[in-house]
């Protein structure tokens, strides 16, 4: 089976290796709606956390396009912008991507997220990454954050969810596989990706992901992005 962009894939077995890694990039901004209308949210939310000494991590940052963008932004402050990925191959496209501009506050480390320490922070981003990890594991990362951020500090997350009742959920499915046809991807491509994500992602509901945030720490949360079951959302310690 093949999930697009010439992605070739098993049944419940996507994985972020080698042959998605070298078409990530555009892979990605054909299958997430508001791509990178939420990576230009995400940047000018980092404007009012990100400030001289801050520590700024992405969870899951990939190929390193959003570490990039914020580490950009803030070029000016003494702020320090650290992408963390699980897969050794997206760390060394990240590196051959963004080493060459000399950016001394931007690293890129291979990491597992379960394990990984953070240093204080004021700024975390998780941008459709903890979907992809067990649910058993969730609440103790999410907790992690937390506690690592300063008092007054962010956490931005977006994820895929499911919605509250069935006929939303096939309303939902069906505008999203709609966007998919319309960004050149086939039916059998849909569906051998959709089969390639069985019990690799799986969403919480909306309700889920508030009440989460709420039981580790977190009282002040917003909904800031919505696009049917693609969510963002903002945390403040």
């Amino acid at each position: 089976m093949f999930a697009g962009d010439n992605i070739k894939t098993e049944n419940s077995g996507w994985e972020f290796k080698a042959q998605v890694t070298n078409i990530f990039d555009e892979h990605v901004e054909k299958s997430v709606p508001l791509y990178h209308e939420g990576h230009r949210l995400i940047k000018n939310l980092s404007d009012f956390f990100i400030r001289d000494g801050s520590v700024c991590y992405e969870i899951g940052c990939s190929t390193g396009t959003l570490s990039y963008m914020l580490a950009t932004h803030h070029s000016t402050k003494n702020a320090y912008f650290i992408g963390i990925d699980k897969e050794i191959d997206m760390i060394r496209k990240a590196k051959d991507k963004y080493d060459k501009y000399n950016l001394e506050k931007l690293s890129f480390i291979c990491e597992d997220i379960i394990t990984f320490e953070f240093d204080a922070a004021d700024f975390i981003v998780s941008f459709y990454t903890l979907q992809f990890i067990e649910i058993k594991y969730r609440k103790n990362i999410l907790y992690k954050i937390y506690n690592s951020l300063e008092r007054g500090g962010c956490f931005v997350f977006f994820e895929k969810v499911v919605a509250i009742n069935s006929n939303f959920q096939n309303i939902f499915d069906t505008i999203y596989f709609d966007f998919k046809i319309q960004n050149g991807y086939s039916f059998s491509e849909i569906l051998a990706k959709y089969f390639a994500l069985k019990g690799v992602l799986v969403p919480n509901t909306t309700q889920e992901n508030l009440s989460i945030l709420k039981n580790v720490g977190f009282k002040e949360i917003s909904i800031i992005s919505k696009f049917c079951n693609f969510e963002g959302y903002v945390a403040i310690k």
